[in-house]
């Protein structure tokens, strides 16, 4: 069951959320970022696209550093924040 205000659905090889709905509800956007790591894992996506928004970029920082957890970082590949758009993250994932 997605959190309230989530966006997440899947774009093709990868899926995508959303948090400019969640912005300032901290609980919320641990709960998002975690389900939908979970959901490209069990569903073996390799891409997921984070949207903070581009604000202040105090949420882009919460992402990196929800993303940069022990727990978490051994789930996916690699982090690439999009050199164009300072308000998307990727997410890598790679399977064997």
């Amino acid at each position: 069951m997605r959190p309230a205000g989530q966006r997440c659905r899947p774009s093709g090889v990868k899926l995508k959320l959303d948090l400019h709905e969640i912005y300032n509800r901290g609980d919320d956007i641990d709960r998002a970022l975690r389900a939908v790591i979970d959901e490209a894992v069990e569903k073996k996506v390799r891409l997921v696209e984070i949207i903070p928004g581009k604000g202040s970029g105090q949420l882009k920082k919460r992402v990196l550093r929800f993303l940069d957890q022990k727990e978490i970082k051994a789930l996916y590949d690699r982090v690439e924040k999009d050199s164009r758009n300072f308000g998307r993250i990727f997410v890598h994932f790679r399977y064997k």
